[in-house]
């Protein structure tokens, strides 16, 4: 442990303990030697450090790069042969392996000009925007699964609710074409926030810079980011770039936990809309019938964990000097922890999509069966005959009281039927539209309409009408395209320059 100011044996080994975060480290320990391999290269172009000890630190640094996961086992009880309650961090345990490799005189050169403040900060930036990649990755994923499930049912007649009450005729393409458009934003939010994680904060220090002759830019630039997070203070404190990333995940979460909902509630025996394949339910203990959505229900849970792993980051921020505190040391696990979540989750989502049937048939009935047409009726009685919407919307109401009385749904109702309903409403002005009025007008509305002639008729832009479907869905397909080729060229500049650190961290 590299600390002064410390008696000679040391901190107390429960205190350590307490404090050390060396375990969760796992998840950063190619970073951090990659981002030691770029600052020792700074060192080297600034003349802070010689040529033989830049070789001699890159060359441990690149023996704990390939031998890290024996060295740094996640399950074991010892790091590289010391035991991981020795030391905080993996930033130490990554200097003191080299420091016992290159030999103090050269490895104790590497931590010049650089804190664990900025290090630190450093080593989670590249691990979630690696995270947030990988999540916008299977964003697109699921998205053009969703697409291509849609292009099945442009023609899957549906009801589509609100307040879990049928409302109008849709089509299964077009909820499916709603979770894609929810993805789609999830998509645009994580990579905005991309371009806030992808700056560099190393060369902040502790908190206020140093002295030294250093190159911040020029390990950007090695490490592959857009730029530098210029104020010293800002950079080794801030942990916004995190809250926002959770924040981004939280609702993404949120999206795909109303996904899920909706499938468990139509894959219920009285819905029967959908049927989830085997392979993706889980059966009964006892019960052998049983074929249960347990992945969509743990879905919703992990939604709700989500939501509470970004308070915490956001808990722990808040009360926050200016200047780094210990405290941000257990953003950390929350962070990983959202990050498995995200991906996980949409894993599974594209799992349950893949294996899930529809049952047309039943769709149709329920959508043919119920009175999904009386706003077609008032907006017909709008188009055709010139009637005041609300004059309209009264008259259709009073149809579906009429309807429902007799048991029957509006579009079977016979010219009679519609005469008995117009007798019992004469508390509906028609005197300026006598159209609302006239059982003739009305009967031939009623008995022309059904759920593919509404369907037919929904004209506006983004509905569920049948020619909105196959614009939408041709122009998701492009949307998908275009944004999956921008997030190869985002991973490529990331790739490219890694590959530039390997070269000239060989070539010292």
């Amino acid at each position: 442990m590299y600390r002064a100011r410390m008696g000679d044996g040391g901190p107390d080994p429960r205190i350590l303990g307490y404090l050390s975060s060396a375990r969760e480290d796992a998840e950063i320990i190619r970073y951090d030697i990659l981002g030691s391999q770029a600052h020792v290269l700074m060192l080297l172009k600034t003349g802070l450090v010689s040529r033989t000890s830049a070789r001699r630190i890159l060359g441990a640094l690149s023996e704990i790069l390939r031998r890290r996961r024996s060295l740094f086992a996640r399950s074991g009880s010892t790091y590289g042969g010391k035991n991981a309650g020795a030391a905080e961090d993996i930033h130490e345990l990554v200097e003191s392996l080299v420091v016992e490799m290159a030999g103090a005189a050269h490895g104790g050169r590497m931590h010049a000009a650089r804190s664990r403040n900025d290090q630190v900060a450093l080593d989670i930036r590249m691990k979630v925007r690696d995270d947030i990649n990988m999540m916008c990755g299977h964003i697109l994923d699921a998205a053009e699964s969703m697409v291509l499930f849609a292009s099945n049912h442009r023609r899957t007649v549906m009801p589509l609710y609100t307040h879990m009450q049928q409302a109008q005729a849709g089509l299964f393409s077009h909820w499916l074409l709603a979770h894609t458009d929810a993805l789609l934003r999830d998509y645009e939010r994580l990579s905005g926030a991309y371009g806030r994680v992808n700056k560099s904060p190393l060369g902040a220090g502790p908190v206020g810079g140093t002295s030294l002759p250093i190159d911040r830019a020029y390990t950007a630039e090695l490490l592959g980011f857009d730029g530098i997070l210029e104020n010293s203070l800002d950079a080794t404190s801030t942990r916004d770039f995190a809250a926002e990333y959770a924040a981004a995940v939280s609702i993404m979460m949120s999206n795909l936990s109303r996904l899920a909902e909706d499938i468990v509630v139509w894959s219920t025996s009285e819905f029967s809309f959908v049927e989830l394949e085997d392979d993706i339910s889980s059966p009964s203990s006892a019960m052998p019938q049983k074929k249960n959505p347990d992945v969509l229900e743990i879905t919703r849970a992990r939604a709700a964990e989500a939501s509470g792993y970004t308070g915490s980051i956001l808990g722990i921020m808040g009360g926050l000097a200016s200047g780094y505190g210990r405290d941000l040391q257990r953003t950390k696990p929350f962070l990983w922890m959202i990050s498995d979540t995200g991906i996980s989750a949409l894993l599974a989502v594209q799992s349950v999509l893949g294996g899930m049937r529809v049952n047309k048939a039943r769709m149709r009935r329920v959508t043919e069966a119920s009175d999904l047409v009386a706003l077609d009726v008032a907006e017909r009685l709008v188009l055709k005959h010139d009637v005041p919407f609300r004059t309209a919307h009264g008259m259709a109401a009073l149809l579906v009281q009429h309807a429902h009385a007799i048991r029957k749904s509006v579009r079977k109702m016979t010219a009679s039927d519609v005469r008995s309903a117009l007798r019992k409403g004469g508390s509906i002005d028609t005197k300026l539209s006598p159209a609302a009025s006239d059982p003739k007008i009305l009967h031939a509305i009623t008995s022309s309409l059904g759920p593919v002639t509404s369907l037919r008729g929904r004209i506006s832009r983004g509905s569920s009408g049948y020619a909105e479907q196959r614009r939408m869905i041709s122009a998701r397909k492009r949307a998908i395209t275009r944004l999956r080729d921008a997030l190869e060229e985002r991973k490529k500049r990331v790739d490219d320059a890694f590959t530039s650190l390997k070269k000239q961290t060989k070539s010292v």
